[in-house]
């Protein structure tokens, strides 16, 4: 059926077949945009705005720095950043000089980061002096050589840089004197020698992200140049996207759906992003109203939360040209509920959901923009193909036949960062001769081309749009000395989708209680960034086993699901009234950081 590409007949005037990828590296597109658009706005952040000829020098400025402190082709620096002047300056400058780029979360704790360095081999980090003290104690331990420390108000507006400065600035500790440590602004203002030369394939690597595979072990994503190029002009060709346009850049940077379509599918178009550093509704709708935005994409969370923000039936939609949702799936009342919100101030919009994954930089299909049908994530973008497969086949399965649902196209991934056995598991040569990325996740496709996600075959939980992995969560419970075993799943919640809870067998059930209970929740704050910490820890004296003595995590899963409808079904016959939930909109939860620093 993908040879037919039913779908093709969904697709509008502005989004063609097939289209001709530029054979460059991400900063030579970058590059081109600067040249040809030199006094358009690349970026606004916190009102500190940059042209792209300001932007390109920085960039230029800063590969030089990069090469002067030793960074060759094929070394690694890790950015570890909110969505800020400096992570997209080092992006780009690095990749200029053929460095290839870690993302990770700011936030992350020092066990995680020690994991990601170690995993990723950087060499180099960048960060914010407020998140230091998660380096510090694990740099040894690490092959990191030279840590970048940049400021927020390095690029603020004097105002800003002002209050900032008796605000949140002050409670930033002083960074004691250390010789692997290098500041941002001494290395962007030094005029370093011009870096030599360097030859860069446009198919070799640029960018390494993370996820779980087909197993939940957080692993590195090899994404090329090519890779992120091509899944930029394919949303191009989607959003129509011109010079004149911008974005709320919601999404974190290490993020595929935010480095990939909210950064670099616009600066590939010249146009600006608005860079968000900490999402809150509030801050979204104001800059809705001051910023008057072109293009907005977000998690399902996100929308919920502008839909239920007072304040939305004040502001005037009528800039927006599209609307856009990954990461997870959108439930139909959240796409109603966004849509009638904006539909009271008289626009309307159509909120248009995609369904994609790392290993193919981020999203492979999405809803066209004049259909729509239920409970579908839409169809294959440009150049991508996806069929569907009889699980543990190659076999295709019939329209409407639930399968695992594959796919083929310029932006899958090269592999998973030194890890060729779980590489050869996921991306498999199918008897067409073509590769096909298999992505653990069940589906179904009618046939007209339209895909429908049912759920993940790989053990995921996907919380508020971002990866949790219940092998990390457990593997910290179960190194408190009172816990004998422990399993991790994912429940649902009424706003972020998924929500971690963690059952436990004590090595003493006598121990059980609540105090303890919260105990094991503020070790696992201790250890994990805060959207996988268990919100919820039942004991058991015993876990169920399969029969080759693993813990049946689809048992617990199965069970937990009917426990919390049998007490929905309580709750309704008594006639109880159900409190209203506080919804969790910090960006730790579900997009970017939980603090300002």
């Amino acid at each position: 059926m993908y040879e037919k590409k039913p779908w093709l007949k969904y697709y509008d005037s502005h989004t063609p077949e097939s289209i001709d990828y530029p054979k460059k590296t991400i900063y030579e597109v970058v590059y081109d945009a600067s040249i040809k658009n030199p006094d358009g706005i690349a970026y606004d952040f916190l009102d500190y705005t940059s042209t792209y000829r300001e932007f390109l020098s920085d960039i230029n400025r800063f590969a030089n720095a990069l090469y002067a402190l030793g960074i060759r082709k094929g070394d690694r620096i890790t950015i570890c950043m909110p969505n800020c002047p400096q992570a997209l300056i080092c992006f780009y400058a690095a990749n200029k000089i053929g460095g290839v780029t870690s993302m990770i979360h700011p936030l992350s704790p020092p066990k995680e980061l020690k994991f990601y360095l170690n995993l990723s081999k950087s060499k180099y980090a960048i960060t914010l002096d407020a998140f230091y003290n998660n380096f510090k104690d694990i740099m040894d331990d690490t092959s990191i050589d030279k840590l970048i420390l940049a400021k927020i108000n390095d690029y603020l507006p004097p105002l800003k840089k002002i209050g900032f400065k008796l605000t949140t600035g002050r409670k930033i500790k002083k960074v004691p004197s250390n010789p692997k440590i290098y500041w941002w602004n001494e290395l962007i203002k030094t005029n370093y020698p011009q870096a030599e030369n360097t030859e860069i394939g446009f198919d070799e690597l640029a960018v390494i992200l993370y996820s779980g595979g087909t197993t939940g072990v957080p692993k590195g994503i090899e994404l090329s140049n090519y890779n992120l190029n091509c899944l930029s002009m394919q949303a191009i060709a989607q959003g129509s996207i011109v010079e004149e346009d911008s974005i709320l850049a919601i999404l974190p940077i290490f993020h595929g759906f935010g480095l990939g379509v909210c950064v670099h599918t616009f600066f590939m178009s010249g146009s600006k992003c608005i860079l968000v550093p900490k999402f809150s509704a509030d801050t979204v709708l104001d800059l809705i109203k001051k910023k008057r935005p072109n293009y907005i994409a977000g998690v399902p969370t996100l929308y919920a939360a502008l839909s239920r923000n007072p304040n939305i039936s004040k502001i005037d939609f009528s800039c927006i040209k599209g609307a856009f949702c990954g990461g997870d799936r959108l439930p139909h009342e959240i796409k109603l509920e966004f849509e009638n919100a904006v539909a009271k101030s008289g626009v309307k919009i159509i909120l248009r959901e995609g369904y994609g994954l790392t290993e193919s930089v981020s999203g492979i299909a999405i809803m066209p923009r004049d259909t729509y049908r239920q409970g579908s994530v839409g169809i294959p973008l440009s150049d991508t193909m996806v069929k569907i497969v009889k699980l543990g086949t190659f076999e295709e399965a019939v329209p409407e036949m639930d399968g695992e649902i594959c796919i083929s196209g310029p932006t899958l991934m090269i592999g998973y960062l030194d890890n060729p056995q779980e590489t050869e598991k996921t991306i498999k040569i199918h008897p067409d001769g073509l590769k096909w990325l298999h992505t653990g996740d069940l589906g179904s496709m009618d046939a007209d081309g339209f895909i429908y996600f049912k759920q993940r075959l790989k053990r995921i939980i996907v919380s508020s749009g971002m990866n949790v992995y219940p092998s990390q969560i457990e593997d910290v419970l179960d190194t408190h000395p009172a816990v004998a075993f422990s399993c991790a799943i994912g429940v649902p919640h009424p706003h972020k989708m998924a929500s971690v809870k963690a059952f436990v067998s004590l090595k003493d059930p006598s121990n059980e209680s609540e105090e303890l209970e919260k105990e094991l929740i503020r070790y696992c704050r201790e250890h994990l960034i805060k959207w996988s910490c268990p919100e919820e820890i039942e004991f058991r004296k015993e876990l169920p086993l399969t029969l080759i003595g693993k813990v049946a995590y689809g048992v617990l899963e199965k069970e937990e699901l009917e426990r919390r409808k049998n007490v929905e079904m309580d709750k309704m016959t008594k006639g109880d009234i159900f409190p209203e939930q506080t919804m969790d909109i910090s960006c730790s939860s579900s997009l970017g950081l939980s603090e300002n620093p």
